[in-house]
């Protein structure tokens, strides 16, 4: 017997049969002596939806009341998913985020969890065996007592900030796909699933483009040091014995991964694009005029590349920013021009990012080179490089994503069962 969190994307309970589905995964737990919670988000396509209607009814909207439109979409499915449950013999009751309550920050769109009351959950665990299927991506900021919602993916990050309020045992994610592997395997055919994966290495494939897991919910598992299963939904739920291990992929602490590869995994990212300021006075302060209004703006800056010309007069600053935010950063850049006393503004939007993840580069020396001498064996041009102690990351342009993913995977052994 355990405490379980199960959560349930949007294409697992894209319609009444799938939510059936879902139920009859969580009778199987329940009925191995588990208590469970279930997190479920929005069914499939739903969540877009509510944000249209939001945005057609006016194009400035309230951010406030656009919570409350998109959280419904986890309010209908927490609903239908307990009916399936009942239906079937199992004790169970939908719970909104604010009736728990989860309590977060006021930033509506992108609030932060701050604390969550798991108790009354636990009470009719013992009281009732009773399951808890719980909206996912929402909560209620305890000042103005208004829905709050977490973001895109959000539902990932009230699962394992649910499971660890509760101490739970894991945290089970259930999505379309059964575990993370090396690389998107739509592109490397030899992409493997990988068994176990460290928290820290989860969490760079996750932000550096990998769409698994949402990166909040990775660093929430690695703070509270909570076992993250990621398995596939679509797997019959009467053939999986809940005593064994399924297939799929525990994120976990690097301490229990025995033989840890130099390189996990492979991420990349074409949603990026390139701003170059040229010709800038190189002088003090130069860099906080260029990147402070864009952190005003909220734009998030990633890889920063500066050159000095030959006289040391002037210098050239490179960075990247995501391309939803491309518009706006430019016309950010270009406000502060006189601020700033650049000669010309360069950009470019076909690019993509590949990044190398691997606890095991602490370790290791010349794992960076190596991809750099390969990459050029294919005539591959490095617009722009970052390194950290587990990752490096290489800007190219986005017609050689593919390219350099399928020969970075193969140069790592990764290829190899």
């Amino acid at each position: 017997m355990g405490r379980l969190v199960m959560k349930f994307g949007g294409t697992s309970v894209a319609n009444v049969d799938r939510i059936r589905n879902v139920a009859r995964h969580v009778k199987r737990e329940v009925d191995a002596g588990h208590d469970v919670a279930v997190v479920v988000s929005a069914m499939s396509g739903k969540t877009n939806e509510l944000v249209e209607w939001s945005r057609d009814a006016s194009p400035m909207h309230d951010a406030r009341e656009y919570d409350a439109v998109v959280a419904s979409g986890e309010q209908v499915t927490s609903g239908l998913l307990a009916i399936a449950l009942q239906a079937i013999g199992i004790q169970a009751r939908s719970w909104q985020g604010w009736q728990i309550p989860i309590r977060t920050s006021d930033a509506h769109a992108s609030a932060r969890i701050l604390e969550i009351d798991g108790s009354e959950i636990v009470k009719r665990f013992k009281d009732r065996k009773e399951v808890a299927v719980i909206a996912g991506f929402q909560g209620i900021n305890p000042q103005t007592n208004r829905i709050t919602t977490l973001g895109r993916g959000g539902s990932d990050t009230s699962a394992v900030a649910i499971a660890a309020a509760i101490h739970a045992d894991r945290c089970d994610i259930y999505t379309d796909v059964d575990g993370v592997y090396t690389t998107d395997p739509r592109v490397v055919p030899k992409a493997r699933r990988l068994d176990k994966i460290a928290f820290e290495d989860m969490l760079e494939l996750a932000s550096q483009g990998a769409k698994v897991l949402q990166v909040r919910s990775v660093e929430l598992g690695m703070v509270h040091n909570m076992p993250v299963f990621v398995r596939s939904s679509f797997d019959k739920p009467e053939d999986i014995d809940p005593h064994g291990t399924p297939p799929g992929t525990l994120i976990c602490s690097e301490e229990e991964i025995m033989e840890s590869h130099v390189v996990t995994g492979i991420a990349f990212s074409k949603d990026e694009a390139q701003i170059s300021v040229r010709q800038i006075e190189d002088k003090p302060g130069v860099a906080a005029s260029i990147f402070g209004p864009l952190a005003e703006a909220n734009i998030n800056v990633d890889m920063i590349v500066q050159n000095v010309s030959e006289d040391g007069k002037t210098t050239d600053l490179t960075f990247t920013v995501p391309a939803s935010d491309y518009n706006r950063a430019r016309d950010t850049i270009t406000a502060s021009k006189s601020r700033i006393g650049y000669a010309r503004l360069d950009s470019a939007t076909d690019v993509a990012k590949v990044s190398v993840i691997g606890s095991g580069m602490r370790s290791h020396a010349g794992v960076a080179a190596q991809a750099f001498k390969a990459l050029a064996a294919r005539n591959i041009n490095i617009r722009a490089i970052t390194t950290s102690e587990i990752k490096f990351s290489v800007l190219i342009d986005a017609a050689y994503t593919e390219l350099a993913v399928r020969t970075l995977h193969t140069l790592y052994g990764l290829d190899q069962v």
